[in-house]
């Protein structure tokens, strides 16, 4: 086990994001620590991190199951699962250049986006919960990684990882998957494995490519593209195509007519450079207060954001 530590910069609240967000194992030994598990990227283990706030606002983290370069890289990843791995000094200035967010900011304590653990791991999720309940896809999900994943003991308890694409690329069936899933699940594998899915590199070229290359994955398509990029990569400042921001924008801002993306992408003007983070501020209002969110079917339309803010 190594340990590591940072100071966040911006406000963070661990417990925040723990509430908004969620869907993290239970650690009976310390149910206010944040445990994760996942592949680490370069594909050679899978980890576990602990991650704990202490009154000073510092964020400890254990790494188990990796060691060396694993463990360090293990870290960054989990730090880019709870934003930490950006500078959120001028967040909360965003507020106050927009009231709207500043009302939010304030009601949700500055909360950051929680991203998914890779972008393989993003596309992975998209794959399995085509066509399913939300619960049905968590379940599947979780019944893989103590199928085929890596466990990673942590103190008395074990944690299980979803499986890394080496093995995912071999599975023939599992149960609750079509073959066309299967195909498809073992195609993002292989592009994990090639570095198509490396957050890194999305990061780095522009979102209209990154886009476009997504979408030549089998089984992914503008809505799931976007999930990729954008929670799965993780980048902070670019703005999504899709119903529920139209929504949360016309009802958080109290528009006379629905919102479309270019009114969405006027307004977001205001938030640069936290556009995502605004974004998702406003669907954690939605989803909480604003009158819920509308149907997947609705998202699914082709992802122009990118090609309107290069």
């Amino acid at each position: 086990m190594q340990k590591f530590e940072i100071i966040p910069q911006g406000p963070f609240q661990l417990a925040e994001e723990a509430e908004y967000f969620g869907g993290w194992p239970p650690l009976a030994a310390d149910p206010a620590a944040v445990g994760m598990a996942f592949p680490v990227e370069g594909w050679r283990t899978s980890a576990a991190v602990i991650l704990r706030q202490d009154a000073t606002t510092r964020i400890t983290g254990e790494v188990h199951g990796a060691e060396g370069d694993d463990a360090a890289a293990a870290w960054r990843q989990a730090l880019a699962v709870v934003s930490l791995d950006a500078d959120g000094q001028g967040w909360p200035e965003i507020g106050r250049r927009d009231p709207v967010i500043g009302r939010l900011q304030a009601q949700y304590n500055c909360v950051r986006p929680v991203c998914f653990h890779t972008p393989y791991e993003a596309a992975a999720h998209f794959v399995i919960g085509q066509r399913i309940s939300v619960q049905q896809a968590r379940t599947i999900r979780l019944a893989m990684a103590r199928a085929v994943g890596d466990p990673i003991q942590v103190g008395d308890e074990q944690l299980y990882a979803f499986p890394r694409p080496q093995v995912l690329a071999e599975l023939t069936s599992f149960p609750g998957l079509s073959e066309e899933k299967v195909h498809r699940l073992q195609g993002l594998a292989r592009a994990a494995l090639d570095g198509v899915l490396d957050r890194e590199r999305l990061r780095a070229v522009p979102p209209a490519q990154a886009l476009s290359e997504l979408l030549a994955l089998r089984g992914v398509g503008p809505f799931s593209a976007q999930g990729i990029l954008f929670r799965g990569a993780g980048l902070v400042d670019d703005v999504t195509e899709d119903e529920n921001t139209n929504r949360a924008v016309q009802l958080a801002y109290q528009l006379p007519a629905p919102a479309d993306h270019g009114t969405v992408l006027r307004l977001a003007e205001n938030w640069r450079p936290y556009r995502m983070w605004a974004v998702v501020l406003l669907h954690i209002w939605l989803r909480r207060e604003g009158g819920g969110a509308v149907s997947a079917t609705a998202h699914r339309r082709p992802p122009r954001a990118a090609r309107s803010n290069p």
